[in-house]
């Protein structure tokens, strides 16, 4: 992880995280990291909580268990931070040049929940209103349309 990573409140939701230095554009800006397992295992030890702060990566089918600053970087429609994947690890990199003070975003594009929705309100201008990946949004459509 890069120095200069603080948590603090948000205005998008509760927690976020911030950076006290400036980051250039493709600079990796840590790693999310924490327990690694099956998503079959995940969905069992998890089922009766609200929250979780799972990763999926590889063939979706493995999750990494968020633990560490990473878990802390909320989503955002327009977030100056991605995710990629390397070797099955996944770290967090500036998307433009961040300035200090800048809290660290970048899209959930979550998939394949039990949810009925994952609202969004990161505020962006182009704020679809959901953290679900475009994709996702499209299966559900697909699945809608044949019930």
């Amino acid at each position: 992880m890069m120095p200069g990573l603080v948590v603090r409140s948000s205005e998008i939701h509760a927690a976020g995280c911030y950076t006290t230095k400036a980051i250039r554009k493709g600079r990796r800006v840590c790693e999310y990291t924490g327990p690694r397992m099956t998503k079959e295992v995940a969905d069992e030890r998890y089922a009766d909580r609200f929250v979780t702060y799972l990763f999926g990566y590889g063939t979706k089918e493995m999750v990494i268990d968020g633990f560490g600053t990473a878990m802390f970087m909320n989503h955002c429609c327009n977030p100056n931070c991605e995710t990629e994947e390397e070797d099955e690890r996944i770290f967090v990199v500036a998307l433009r040049d961040i300035a200090a003070g800048e809290e660290l975003t970048y899209e959930y594009n979550l998939y394949d929940s039990d949810e009925a929705t994952q609202d969004c309100y990161c505020g962006a201008e182009n704020c679809r209103g959901t953290m679900f990946s475009v994709a996702e949004m499209e299966r559900r459509a697909g699945l809608k349309k044949k019930a």
